[in-house]
This record gives structure tokens, C-alpha cells and sequence, in this order.
């Protein structure tokens, strides 16, 4: 009963972490980056000093909105993020225009002189690329991430069950021995960081919860715009009095809000209809501390009367929130954020090494493994275009960025474009070529770009040696990863060139030959 038990849940974990295992590998692959997001973009945004604001550029901020935003319907100051990739944003948005449609200038956050930076997306592109992927619209996205996430649960819990021996598979790890040496490395990167990739499948599940589980919507609510405005109340609407009136500086209004939410500090701010009697000021206050508040201190922009915000949360946003924030780790600090892209490392080469493992066993299997059939050879070149084409394309997409001119209409487009250009490339030089050799000439791809990398960081950007010579060693760090992931994909490249198959036992031989004749 047990062993029919565990066969049951062995080809449950099999087909459940085959289908969408080439999703689920994206997922990690661009997740597990995203822990960095915010380093990452201030890599790709060179340009930016990464000093905290000072007075001098709030004072700048303050007189270049005073100066270009006159008569605007709104003005807004977004802060720059304590890890970097930011510069402080200021931006206006003329009386009847569209949202979207605003006019933006970006400042030094140390000296507040205007600065001028590459058009890219940075590290929040690949954020978004694990739930949102790309060139599809974002709902059909998402329902596949989700079913991809929840495959994954099952996957997760029927391994479980079927590896009796789990804590064993924890400590062992054998080289050179083909299809054991495989399944090692999956149960390993799998044991290892087990709390991980339970909690990051379920939480990710619970942060996407109404794609695919939409019933508690519709069982309380008439329609999803009910449901949103009662679960996020906007802010009330703000009419202009007609008479003028002087703003406080921007200055004055983060210190009301510092002082009205101790502890916090300020993310965005928005003045509605400034200049006016009537301007409102809304500053977005955030804690990086699990479940911590996000909410905005609402003040008269001319007098910094603080008035009455947005009501407490309640238990089910305030669990969803602290949901949200142990899987995307907005709470941890330097360590525990080493800890998370790490375990999300293991993550990617477990997901990995399960859809090569499926390959390695039937190739054993097959009557004549020189002439494997349809379907194992698409699933051979599938593993191929995702394990190596997609890591690859993340290299590119970093070494586009510097290499590309920072005057490039839709600069930050064809960095992204460039992603799946190269990914593609990869993916159809892998379809042409024998199995092996494509392995081989893949990861070597991929080796080469990530060398590059740190190259072109020190011949075309000045940032490496300006930040030696401050003493920030973010750009120092980033192109040492880089050099670590090319010596893995160089030694993988080797491991597979040099790789010798058994050849299989005479008596397997014989039954072959006898299948043949």
C-alpha cells in the first residue's frame, strides 16, 4: 500500500513539475534576481551619485516645480529608494491632461543639480517578468503563472511523499555518476532549502489569489471595481478654493509626515492643485519592516494641517500585506536578502535539474537513444532554450546596457527586446544542432555574456572606478557575481563537452539488437 503509494505520487511530482516546469523555471530564474531589483538598477543607472537627498536638492525641487509646474493640476516628488536606482523624480501634470501624461525632471538626490539618465527599466524589469512575462497581456500571464505556481505546490508536497529517504538526500551529492549524480543534485537543492520553496510557492499564490480564485469576489461583491473600491479607498477629491497661496517647501511637509508617522519614511509625494488656497499635500510613508504600513499623512500644502487619512486596515489586508512581503523580502536587510537569492539560486537549479532529469532517465530507456522520438527530442530542446537561452538573455540584457548609445530612442525597450532576441537566437541554434553540442555551445554563450559584463562595465562606464574611489562597492559586487555566474556556465559548458555516456549493459544490448532485427 505504501509502495503503490509513493509510485502514485512519483508520477504525480513527475508530470506536475515537467508541464510547467519550463514557466516555473523563468519564474525563479527572474525572481530569484528580483531580490536585488533595487541594486540592479542603480548598476544600470550609472549616471546617479546613490547620496541620500539632501536640503539643497529638496530646496531645488522646490524651485524647479515653482518655475515649470506653474498653473499645473499636480505635482509630484518620488524619492529615491534606500537601496538605489533612483534619482529624486520630479514630474507635473498640466490642468486637463491625462495622467500618463506628464512632464518629468530628474535631479541628483546629493547635489539636486538636473541630471540626465539612461532610459532603461533596471532591476523592475525583472521583477515584473516573473508574474507578469512579456508580449502578452498581463491577465492570461498571470493565470499561467498561477497554475504554474499551484503545479508547483503539488510538485513540492508529492516529493515529499516519495523521497522516504529526504534527509539523507540532504547530505549526499555524487559527481560522475550520470543519472544518480542528477537526481542528487535535484534532491538536494530541494532538501536544502525546503521552507523556501514552500513558503515562496504559497505566498506567491496567496499575492495572486483572485486570478484564478475569483468566487469570494463575486459571492460578496457585484462586480471587481466594487470589490477595489472598498478594499483600497481612494483618496477624496480635492477642489480648488481659486484663491492663491504659497506652498510649504517640500522640506517642511516631510518633516510633518516623519513626525505624524515615527518610524517611517517618505516614498512619494503629490500636491493637488498647487499654488492654490485649497492644496492638498499626500506624502506615501513606508516601513521596511514585515507587514509594515504603507499609507499616505494628508496635509494642507500651505498651512501643514494634518488631516484625516484612510481608515486601519483590517486583519485580511493586513495578513495579505505581510503575505506580500515574505515573498518579495521588502522586509529584510543585506544578510537575510543574501539568504533569499541564494535559496532562490537552489530554487532555479532545482527546477532545472528535475526537467533534465526527466531526460536523462528515458534517454536510457529509448530503444535507439541516437534517434530519441518527437516528443523527447522537443522536450530536450525545450530544457536547452530555457536552461541556457534564458540566462543568457538576462546577460545581454545587462551588457546592452552599457553598450547601447544612452541617447537611444526607446533605449529601454531595446534593451528588453534585446533579452529575447538573444534568448530566441539561442533557442533556434540549439534546434539545428545535436543535443550535446547544443548544451555545449549554449552555456558557452551564455559564459561569454556574463564575462563581458564586467568588461564593458570598466571600458565604457565610469562608475566602477568612481565608486572604488567613494567606497561603494555595489558596482564592485555586481560584476563579481557576474564573473561567478560565467565560470559556472563555463564549467557546466566543459562538464558536458567532456561528458563520456555509459555504455549500456550487454544484455540491454542484446535485447536492443533483437528489438531491431
Amino acid at each position: 500500500m505504501k509502495d503503490s503509494l509513493r509510485q502514485s505520487m512519483a508520477s504525480l511530482h513527475t508530470w506536475t513539475g515537467l508541464i510547467p516546469g519550463w514557466i516555473l523555471f523563468i519564474i525563479f530564474l527572474f525572481g530569484t534576481a528580483a531580490f536585488f531589483n533595487g541594486e540592479i538598477s542603480r548598476w544600470m543607472r550609472p549616471e546617479l551619485s546613490g547620496a541620500p537627498v539632501s536640503r539643497q536638492a529638496l530646496d531645488a525641487a522646490d524651485r524647479l516645480l515653482k518655475e515649470k509646474g506653474a498653473g499645473a493640476e499636480s505635482w509630484s516628488l518620488s524619492m529615491p529608494d534606500p537601496r538605489g536606482g533612483e534619482g529624486l523624480d520630479l514630474s507635473w501634470r498640466a490642468k486637463g491632461a491625462s495622467r500618463r501624461d506628464r512632464q518629468e525632471i530628474m535631479l541628483d538626490p546629493g547635489t539636486g543639480a538636473e541630471t540626465t539618465v539612461r532610459d532603461t527599466r533596471g532591476g523592475y524589469f525583472l521583477y515584473r517578468m516573473h508574474f507578469d512575462l512579456h508580449y502578452m497581456p498581463v491577465s492570461w500571464a498571470r493565470i499561467m503563472v498561477c497554475i504554474a505556481a499551484l503545479a508547483m505546490l503539488v510538485a513540492i508536497l508529492s516529493g515529499i511523499v516519495t523521497h522516504k529517504k529526504i534527509f539523507a538526500d540532504f547530505f549526499m551529492l555524487r559527481f560522475g555518476k550520470g543519472q544518480r549524480s542528477w537526481l542528487d543534485a535535484h534532491n538536494v537543492t530541494a532538501v536544502l532549502a525546503l521552507p523556501f520553496h514552500l513558503m515562496m510557492t504559497y505566498t506567491g499564490l496567496v499575492t495572486l489569489l483572485f486570478t484564478i480564485m475569483p468566487w469570494p469576489i463575486s459571492a460578496n461583491f457585484p462586480d471587481r471595481d466594487a470589490y477595489f473600491a472598498e478594499a483600497f479607498p481612494s483618496d477624496p477629491k480635492v477642489e480648488p478654493s481659486g484663491r492663491p497661496a504659497a506652498m510649504l517647501p517640500f522640506g517642511t511637509l516631510l518633516r510633518i509626515a516623519g513626525e505624524t508617522k515615527p518610524g517611517l519614511y517618505p516614498a512619494f509625494v503629490t500636491i493637488h492643485h498647487p499654488g492654490d488656497a485649497a492644496a492638498v499635500a499626500q506624502v506615501y510613508m513606508r516601513s521596511d519592516t514585515l507587514g509594515g504600513v504603507r499609507e499616505p499623512v494628508h496635509m494642507s500644502a500651505t498651512t501643514g494641517e494634518v488631516m484625516g487619512g484612510r481608515p486601519p486596515r483590517g486583519g485580511a489586508a493586513a495578513t495579505q500585506q505581510v503575505m506580500i512581503d515574505l515573498h518579495a523580502g521588502r522586509y529584510s536587510g543585506l544578510a537575510l536578502r543574501w539568504l533569499y537569492f541564494l535559496s532562490g539560486v537552489g530554487g532555479t537549479i532545482m527546477v532545472a535539474t528535475g526537467l533534465a532529469l526527466w531526460t536523462v532517465k528515458r534517454r536510457a530507456k529509448l530503444p535507439d537513444p541516437a534517434r530519441p522520438h518527437f516528443g523527447f527530442r522537443l522536450v530536450e530542446r525545450l530544457n536547452i532554450g530555457f536552461i541556457a537561452g534564458a540566462p543568457a538573455g538576462v546577460a545581454a540584457y545587462f551588457l546592452l546596457n552599457r553598450l547601447l548609445p544612452v541617447g537611444l530612442t526607446g533605449r529601454a525597450a531595446w534593451e528588453v527586446n534585446g533579452l529575447f532576441i538573444l534568448w530566441g537566437g539561442v533557442f533556434v541554434w540549439s534546434m539545428a544542432r545535436p543535443a550535446k553540442r547544443a548544451w555545449t555551445e549554449a552555456l558557452s554563450v551564455g559564459a561569454a555574456l556574463f564575462a563581458a559584463v564586467p568588461v564593458a562595465d570598466l571600458l565604457l562606464s565610469r562608475a566602477l572606478p568612481q565608486s572604488l574611489m567613494r567606497g561603494e562597492w555595489l558596482f564592485l559586487s555586481f560584476d563579481l557575481v557576474m564573473i561567478a555566474l560565467a565560470a559556472g556556465f563555463a564549467l557546466a559548458a566543459r562538464k558536458v563537452a567532456t561528458h563520456q555516456p555509459k555504455a549500456a549493459p550487454r544484455r540491454r544490448q542484446r535485447d536492443m539488437q533483437e528489438a531491431l532485427a
